[in-house]
């Protein structure tokens, strides 16, 4: 391994592919670098595996990796969470605006946008509608011909909720916050992807990249790495089926926060609230996809697992845990990282180590503060479980500006 004042550089497995990390100052663990060492021993990797400050082990490729390629996609190195991302969304209210008491702008946030799941995900599940809202339902009819068109060649891809989980939270790490900036402009801020429709996607092309695998005896460093070629059926239908994933998910965070402005609008109605005007300035962007982009003058698919497009002058948001700052950054055009930047803090353990290692106390103490959940189904997202964000951000300075600090005062966890 060599080390840069910016980055260390290291081998791939076997000596194969070259792997630029920025990774100084923050956790970079042994299953994380073995993950992406298998990455970039793949014969098409484009150049070199790019990994971000807030990697962590994931399936198959790292969480936090930008992974560029000439002629294959691997389906798993952009996950099953597709089209995740955040949004942002500046309000002209200011601090003094707010109420003393933040819980009632929790909970007409939480009346207003389904999340967490219930019922095992079957009918009546509280993270889905029962009946789509008028403009969900618009939406829908929009995107409905192209979903057609996909499943009627994969017809497993329709079973299960779609439309229900149009403008819809979900769980895990997933949220909807309201931040401070410095300020002291109002903020809202999410954060969601292409609910069970995406997770179907990925799941279903892994599994049918393993299958050619198979089919054909490719030999590779880790199962998870199977690939789809260029040019291939499956390669073209899994393209598709991910570019509509994305624009599924994108719609989805643009109807949450329309729900969120409207929640806070119904607060204005009951004189909680003042009138405001919203979208001063807006970001939206994806951190888990995949694109065609022009890199040292050649056209290459470019990957992003929990990566950001971080390209000269365009805008992205950095979040931290739900006890920590998050940063809306513009992007310096860096080229070594593929034109990326971080998309979180990242976690230094697993969700069960968490709810192993802290207390209810211990997250009490942590989100002082921040009006959110504090019970035992949360811990897992406590912020001790995440890097430093101030680490993060030093790591990547390189990558990307910041533009404004945000801190939050509200939390919605599905």
């Amino acid at each position: 391994m060599t080390t840069r004042n910016d980055i260390e550089i290291f081998q791939g497995d076997a000596g194969q592919g070259l792997v630029k990390a920025w990774t100084r100052g923050v956790a970079f663990d042994d299953k994380a670098k073995q993950q992406v060492r298998r990455a970039a021993s793949m014969p098409f990797i484009y150049k070199w595996v790019a990994v971000m400050p807030d990697v962590h082990a994931g399936l198959g490729a790292t969480v936090g990796s930008v992974i560029p390629t000439k002629g294959a996609i691997i389906p798993a190195a952009v996950g099953v969470d597709i089209g995740c991302g955040m949004m942002a969304v500046r309000t002209s209210l200011k601090a003094s605006d707010l109420p003393d008491d933040l819980h009632g702008v929790r909970t007409a946030i939480e009346a207003a946008v389904p999340h967490g799941r219930t019922n095992d995900g079957r009918p009546g599940d509280k993270g889905a509608f029962d009946t789509l809202p008028e403009p969900h339902a618009a939406a829908w009819t929009t995107l409905l011909p192209a979903f057609d068109a996909i499943c009627e060649k994969h017809p497993k891809l329709k079973r299960g909720s779609t439309e229900q989980h149009l403008g819809t939270l979900g769980t895990g790490n997933h949220f909807i916050e309201v931040c401070l900036d410095a300020e002291q402009h109002v903020w809202v801020m999410l954060h969601s992807g292409s609910r069970g429709v995406g997770n179907r996607i990925g799941s279903y092309f892994i599994e049918k990249a393993k299958y050619e695998m198979e089919r054909w005896f490719v030999h590779l460093p880790e199962k998870d790495l199977a690939y789809l070629p260029e040019g291939s059926t499956h390669f073209d239908d899994y393209r598709v089926a991910v570019g509509w994933a994305q624009e599924f998910a994108a719609t989805n965070r643009e109807l949450m926060m329309e729900a969120v402005l409207g929640a806070l609008r119904g607060l204005v109605a009951k004189g909680e609230l003042p009138p405001f005007e919203a979208r001063l300035e807006a970001v939206n962007c994806h951190h888990n996809y995949i694109a065609k982009e022009k890199h040292y003058g050649e056209r290459v698919w470019v990957t992003r697992k929990g990566a950001v497009r971080a390209g000269p002058g365009e805008l992205g948001i950095i979040p931290g845990s739900m006890g920590a700052r998050s940063y809306i950054v513009r992007g310096k055009g860096n080229e070594e990282s593929f034109h990326s930047c971080s998309h979180g803090a990242g976690r230094v353990m697993s969700r069960t180590e968490a709810k192993r290692r802290f207390t209810l106390e211990d997250h009490a103490r942590a989100t002082e503060g921040v009006e959110c959940r504090k019970d035992a189904d949360v811990i897992d997202e406590t912020p001790a479980a995440y890097k430093p964000i101030d680490a993060v951000m030093e790591a990547q300075k390189d990558l990307v500006e910041i533009v404004y600090e945000l801190k939050q005062v509200v939390c919605v966890k599905g």
